[in-house]
């Protein structure tokens, strides 16, 4: 499924904690990683710089580029192959056009990065590299619990439109990697429901609702069981990123493979905004991907 990993970073504890995933990825699937450092410089001088800045400074900030690339290329030991890269610019810019002209298969990242004005990734940048890469793209979020790289169940939440289902392939093969269990989920948005307008009864509403979201789950599932993968289905009746990031709570979740984007219209569930609330809230990396990623290992 994977061949190439891009591994942006900036030596935070987010960007490591993403590296793990990353090296845990690229051995089971026989990848090689490519770590990437972004030196900003604008950022790093900060809004005083109008005179430019020095050959020192830039020096400085490269180094510490350098050093961030350095430590987590160092995380893969003999496990899988690591190359190295830095480019000047603005990180989220740089992070995108370097994985699409790499055709690199996946991008695993940090929500976050370094604070203060010598930070050089992430936070809004995640959020841009997860809206404008048209790459699957694995984020994780440090925690005060160990990061588990040997996934045991993945969740796949789906409500059945092409969108959605574009991470299923992802979810299904990392299950398969990692002879995980795959968790088909369904979440009948009582939010959306809510701001209808029409003449179905609400009764009649949910249960139709709730029965394309069976629907969605079993097609999953039969998948997953056709590959030989254990799965099981639920379809709940809530808000969809606060009951994703429940059920991943509850039934003990490695990792979640979710699409960028769901239905559009009324009947969507899994939005756009429902991923990046999930992203940044998750405990467990969260792989999304968008409906226009290209197929992987070709």
């Amino acid at each position: 499924m994977y061949e190439t990993i891009l591994v942006p970073t900036d030596g935070s504890a987010h960007a490591e904690r993403a590296a793990r995933h990353a090296v845990s990825l690229a051995a089971a699937f026989d990848a090689t990683v490519t770590v990437l450092g972004v030196a900003d410089l604008n950022r790093a001088a900060g809004p005083f710089n109008a005179g430019g800045v020095s050959g020192e400074f830039r020096e400085r900030v490269e180094r510490e580029a350098e050093s961030a690339v350095e430590d987590t290329a160092a995380l893969a030991g003999d496990r899988v192959s690591v190359e190295t890269e830095i480019v000047p610019g603005d990180p989220a810019k740089a992070i995108v056009d370097y994985a699409g002209e790499g055709e690199f298969d996946a991008v695993a990242m940090g929500t976050h990065g370094r604070r203060g004005l010598s930070r050089l990734v992430f936070g809004s940048v995640a959020r841009y590299v997860l809206r404008h890469a048209a790459r699957p793209v694995l984020t994780a979020r440090e925690t005060d619990a160990d990061p588990v790289t040997d996934y045991d169940d993945v969740l796949v939440p789906t409500d059945g439109s092409d969108a959605a289902e574009a991470a299923v392939d992802h979810g299904l093969a990392v299950a398969d990697a990692f002879d995980a269990t795959v968790h088909a989920v369904h979440i009948v948005d009582l939010g959306s429901m809510a701001t209808r307008t029409g003449v179905e009864p609400p009764t009649r509403q949910l249960e139709r609702l709730t029965e394309a979201g069976e629907a969605a789950v079993e097609s999953v599932a039969e998948r997953a069981r056709a590959e030989g993968i254990d799965a099981v289905t639920a379809v709940e009746e809530g808000f969809p990123a606060a009951d994703l990031l429940d059920y991943v709570d509850e039934a003990g979740v490695d990792l979640v493979a979710m699409g960028t984007h769901g239905r559009t219209g009324l009947d969507r569930v899994l939005l756009g905004s429902t991923t990046e609330r999930v992203v940044s809230r998750s405990p467990v990396p969260v792989l999304a991907v968008h409906p226009d990623s290209p197929e992987t290992g070709e």
